[in-house]
């Protein structure tokens, strides 16, 4: 039985998560209409991940120093702070000021990540993948309520179709801090904050470690920059904004309903059996996008693209804790997260300029040799742990 903090956490997330698919819903369409240039249309996207990148090291010290309750309440002010601006910035139709205010939600999106390590902590040792199962599959009531709270907030201020969007963001961060609030989340060891701890070369030698972060940033990269240009991929072959929410929605269940069961499949299999199949997965994503662009097309290449993304980030995260002491936990979670952002804001903003330069169809393709290097690299860490067990 997995305690109450995990549970709590679990809500806290899927609150968080239902925001972040509004975001996901509205923020390329804002961006072509706010936009003086076509080719900057994913940019909120991608200063979005930069804030999240940006905060992902900070966030993990603060919360090595402080707590995690601390630096929960910390991160969902700011998600506030993002979400009433972006409601200005749509009244006074700047797209420089709508682009610090995605820039302040990535940051508080950035700390979050930080829930599914908390859950590790909050469960013994045998539970842990369960746990990063259960905090992730909160994605799922942010899967149902997600789109439709789009849909149901752009009629809230006819004049402006997505002000509602961002009214509904800012809430939902509210009611996450009342849930950090309320959530008894420990306070920092002793043997966190003084043991002893390796550099991040040092810690960055392991292979295993470094399988982890490669294989969850690439999966993550992939997933974003995919989804990311799949509003404007849709909007470009004459799909309506329902049809596009829609394909939003079911890729957004296929990415957290695996979640119930992804943590048994790691404890039965492995994390790097679990990486390979969401890595195969991902690839083919790639090739039922060649297949056309109709909305079945898009809607089947969406949802495996989000069950891809669910088994290489997973199961990336279950390996990673396995790499470091306590000592080193926040600077290995802070490193990780920083890595594999950084690769989602690079693929958000491509995401937009490939997009328009090679269309949907290619722009999938360029996808295949990332994924390549992911499963080459997983592989060869497979086999050396294999061979490492028959060692006399």
């Amino acid at each position: 039985m997995l305690p109450l903090t995990v549970w709590g956490l679990t809500l806290a997330q899927a609150l968080l998560v239902t925001g972040n698919i509004l975001l996901i819903s509205v923020n390329a369409l804002l961006g072509q209409q706010l936009t003086p240039v076509p080719s900057l249309a994913t940019l909120p996207v991608a200063v979005q991940f930069i804030g999240l990148m940006a905060a992902t090291l900070p966030a993990a010290q603060i919360m090595k120093v402080l707590g995690r309750k601390a630096g929960f309440s910390l991160g969902n002010g700011v998600g506030i702070a993002g979400g009433l601006l972006a409601c200005v910035a749509l009244q006074q139709h700047s797209f420089w000021l709508f682009c610090i205010s995605t820039t302040l939600l990535g940051i508080a999106i950035g700390v979050s990540q930080q829930y599914r390590f908390a859950a590790i902590e909050a469960c013994a040792p045998e539970a842990r993948p369960r746990a990063i199962s259960l905090v992730m599959a909160g994605g799922v009531l942010a899967a149902l309520l997600g789109p439709n709270l789009a849909i149901w907030s752009s009629r809230l201020w006819p004049h402006s179709t997505f002000l509602g969007a961002f009214a509904a963001v800012t809430a939902l961060y509210a009611l996450a801090f009342l849930v950090v609030v309320l959530l008894p989340l420990p306070k920092p060891g002793i043997e966190e904050q003084t043991g002893p701890s390796r550099s991040h070369m040092a810690l960055l030698r392991q292979p295993r470690l470094l399988t982890a972060v490669v294989a969850g940033a690439i999966g993550y990269g992939v997933m974003i920059l995919v989804m990311t240009a799949t509003p404007i991929a849709m909007h470009s072959h004459h799909h309506d904004f329902a049809n596009t929410t829609s394909v939003i929605q079911w890729h957004v269940l296929g990415m957290f309903v695996p979640s119930f069961f992804t943590g048994r499949l790691i404890s039965r299999w492995g994390e790097i059996a679990i990486i390979q199949t969401g890595c195969v997965l991902l690839a083919s994503c790639v090739l039922v996008a060649q297949l056309g662009f109709e909305y079945w097309h898009f809607l089947l290449a969406l949802m495996a693209l989000g069950i891809g993304w669910n088994f290489t980030f997973i199961g990336a995260t279950s390996l990673l804790t396995l790499c470091y002491q306590p000592a080193e936990k926040a600077r290995v979670q802070g490193m990780n997260d920083f890595l594999v952002f950084g690769v989602a804001a690079g693929g958000s903003l491509l995401a937009g300029q490939l997009q328009a330069q090679l269309g949907w169809e290619i722009l999938n393709l360029v996808m295949l040799p990332a994924i390549g290097v992911a499963m080459l690299l997983v592989w060869r860490n497979g086999r050396a742990k294999s061979a490492a067990a028959v060692e006399p």
